[in-house]
């Protein structure tokens, strides 16, 4: 079992890894191993994941979801197959620690007494020194 959050954990099972060559750092060794990992994750059967983290994490997967409902993460970070899978798997968790967190509703609500009364009092300053620029009829002008 793989601890995603208290009360969230996926079985081994439910991730399918898939080893290829990867392009990147490694001089002649990057043409001989398999060292980039594709990590599989099946969202939409996964029987761990309530149905509103599996709304957000398709959501939240964006290109990296297939039709079939698959998360497909793929890490050539690193020289070693290990340190990849660390790396893949790592960023599978991170995203469904992201789904696991439901989004607050906002609540609407009304400006207070206090508010509404330095607002029009800035108003009502404001106005003051703007007709204080302007130019009045009967003034040295004339």
């Amino acid at each position: 079992m793989i601890p995603v959050t208290n009360r969230i954990s996926l079985a081994d099972e439910e991730i399918v890894e898939v080893f290829v060559r990867a392009s990147g750092p490694g001089g002649q060794n990057v043409n001989k191993v398999s060292s980039a990992v594709q990590l599989r994750f099946d969202v939409r059967g996964s029987p761990n994941l309530p149905e509103a983290v599996k709304e957000r994490l398709e959501r939240l997967a964006g290109k990296r979801l297939t039709n079939d409902g698959v998360i497909v993460i793929s890490a050539q970070r690193f020289r070693t197959q290990e340190r990849n899978r660390e790396d893949a798997l790592a960023r599978l968790v991170e995203m469904i620690r992201e789904a696991a967190v439901a989004p607050i509703t906002r609540r609407p609500t009304r400006p207070t007494l206090g508010s509404k009364i330095r607002r029009l009092e800035g108003k009502a300053r404001r106005s003051g020194v703007k007709a204080m620029r302007r130019d009045k009829p009967g003034g040295p002008e004339d």
